[in-house]
């Protein structure tokens, strides 16, 4: 069956095999980021309420499993926007570990809401948060993030550290570089002693490698991220779609046996689902959802020629974005 709120599973380089749960079912968020793979925000706020409630996110989920898929890696409260944002996170967090037990709970945060202690207190648990912080620069960290009034980069990063004190699981940084935003020297020497004590279990320096939602939105050259990359300590370059270091098994698509005759809607509403977060390519949406590659090329020709669906060629590589272009 189709879902409203499951999306994926994806590959993520740093978590393995994820599946994906909005808890914002559309674009709500408390920064509208110029590189956000899924587009401009809606509704820029901060304030929290049960924009998914955890009955129906749930409810979603325990029916994904009596489906019997393939168990993944991990599960990541994420979504289309920011998930603090959502005030049933507590009873979210706590009910997909009942489902799944054995498997751990990642939260994806841009961390401005965590300047709430009360967020802070419900992040405690889960096993890997995956805070994003691009800038410490004030100036720069308003132009890249675009982040409600009121917002400083300086009280976020003592929020995370206040987290970090307490927290017992996994903390994940990533610092997205864009040339000329936040690529500055002042902010590489300000990341650098906020990295040092903070001590993240994993710091990943990355670049845009997919659309993001500005033109002026750019990757910084190899040299640059080197540089970063050293600085920070940062992991091992990966791929953020779908590296083969995440532990998954690597699969062709030829391996993939999921049939092309017949692929029926339920695959159609996995693409489309997965499309609407993250822009891929259709190689990585075959891997990652376990469908045919031929399968997914038909599902995306369908969609383009329904006006759903737009593509954007980054390197070698063409990404299918869900929505109209730019």
């Amino acid at each position: 069956m189709g879902y409203k709120y499951i999306f994926g599973p994806v590959f993520s380089g740093r978590i393995g095999r994820s599946l994906g749960l909005d808890l914002l079912g559309k674009r709500i968020c408390s920064m509208d980021c110029v590189y956000c793979e899924v587009g401009t925000t809606d509704s820029l706020v901060t304030v929290r309420r049960p924009y998914v409630p955890a009955t129906v996110l749930l409810e979603e989920l325990e029916n994904w499993k009596q489906e019997g898929h393939i168990v993944p890696d991990v599960i990541t409260l994420g979504g289309l926007g920011e998930p603090t944002l959502n005030s049933d996170l507590p009873e979210i967090i706590c009910g997909v570990k009942k489902l799944f037990p054995s498997l751990p709970v990642a939260v994806l945060t841009n961390a401005t809401p965590m300047t709430d202690p009360e967020v802070r207190r419900e992040l405690l648990e889960a096993d890997i948060v995956l805070p994003s912080m691009d800038s410490l620069v004030a100036s720069e960290f308003r132009a890249i993030n675009r982040p409600c009034k009121g917002i400083d980069p300086e009280d976020v990063a003592k929020a995370l550290i206040e987290f970090r004190k307490e927290f017992k699981g996994k903390i994940f940084l990533e610092v997205l570089l864009s040339k000329g935003y936040n690529d500055s020297a002042e902010n590489l020497s300000k990341m650098k002693d906020f990295c040092s004590e903070l001590s993240p279990d994993r710091i990943d320096v990355v670049t845009l490698s997919r659309p993001g939602t500005l033109d002026t939105s750019g990757p910084v050259n190899s040299g640059t991220l080197d540089v970063w990359k050293k600085a920070l300590d940062a992991a091992p370059c990966i791929d953020r779609e779908c590296g083969p270091d995440n532990g998954a098994k690597e699969r062709n698509s030829s391996d993939i046996s999921a049939p092309v005759q017949g692929e029926d809607s339920a695959a159609f509403d996995r693409i489309q689902a997965s499309l609407m977060r993250r822009p891929q390519t259709a190689q990585q949406l075959s891997k990652a959802l376990e469908i045919s590659f031929d399968g997914v090329i038909q599902a995306i020709e369908e969609l383009e020629k329904s006006g759903r669906l737009t593509k954007r060629q980054t390197g070698d590589e063409i990404y299918y974005k869900f929505g109209p272009d730019g």
